[in-house]
């Protein structure tokens, strides 16, 4: 039996729907057996990972404590417990197990892309996973400033017990936000080598893209206040403004690219 490999070769890269459905079957297998011990380690490591998500809120429960306020996390339901282990476990295995199933979605898809369309997209993944991340630890940074602004709210006399599921939706919310926003300028970049938009087009938007960028920070931010608004939109506008610049960079190779077509007439044979 030929392997895959032979297989996509005699058919120049193209491979039947059965071929298919067995590599993705095979692909599927692979990341469900890494996803599954990654999960099982982190059961295993649940309380080290509870805690760091528990930190940023332990960091503004101290400062709330110190005006007597009562603020702490609950569980409601009997299986709560193992409900919340369950699910930060299986959250650990995913980010974890993130580099294998990237690498098998993107060597599934990679057959029906041409050779400059997957070294693109391999640029593509080697920037934003960086970026992503960085977008991750800036926001895990902001959460404690942003919990103690929220929860200095809490009247005094009042306790403030937060039911551990609905923290664990806001923690994962912030970061999902400051994350895919940190993704903004690889997105402008790889729009720019597509050739769907300009680094000169870019920077003629630039007092709408800043408008923009800002009204993201003011929404996309838990508290909405204008130290954590700046402390997303500010690094945005920073990425944003590299990628612009790099945009412009491709707009000056791609037009001496160009120059040297543009120089031929129409009737003119080429020194190829």
């Amino acid at each position: 039996m030929l392997s895959k490999r032979k297989r996509r070769n005699q058919n120049n890269g193209e491979m039947t729907l059965n071929d298919h459905l067995r590599e993705l079957r095979s692909r599927v297998f692979v990341v469900v057996v890494f996803l599954s011990v990654a999960t099982l380690f982190g059961w295993f490591i649940y309380d080290f990972t509870f805690s760091i998500l528990k930190n940023p809120l332990d960091a503004a429960i101290a400062e709330a404590t110190k005006d007597g306020q009562d603020i702490g996390l609950v569980l409601s339901g009997v299986a709560d417990a193992f409900t919340l282990q369950l699910k930060i476990s299986a959250t650990f295995g995913l980010l974890i197990t993130a580099p294998v199933w990237l690498w098998h979605l993107w060597r599934f898809i990679t057959p029906g892309l041409k050779k400059n369309e997957r070294r693109f997209g391999l640029l593509f993944l080697a920037t934003s996973i960086p970026l992503f991340f960085l977008g991750v630890l800036l926001a895990y940074s902001v959460l404690p400033i942003a919990m103690q602004l929220l929860l200095g709210f809490t009247p005094q006399g009042v306790s403030n017990l937060l039911p551990v599921d609905v923290y664990l939706s806001f923690f994962l919310r912030t970061l999902l936000v400051f994350g895919i926003g940190f993704l903004t300028p690889v997105v402008l970049v790889m729009l720019t080598i597509a050739d769907v938009v300009s680094g000169k087009t870019m920077l003629g938007w630039w007092r709408q893209i800043v408008m923009g960028v800002v009204l993201f920070g003011a929404v996309a931010t838990p508290t909405g206040d204008p130290l954590n608004m700046i402390l997303l939109a500010g690094p945005m506008l920073v990425l944003v403004f590299a990628a612009i610049l790099i945009g412009l960079l491709i707009d000056k190779r791609r037009g001496k690219s160009n120059e040297w077509s543009d120089s031929l007439s129409d009737d003119e044979a080429s020194p190829l």
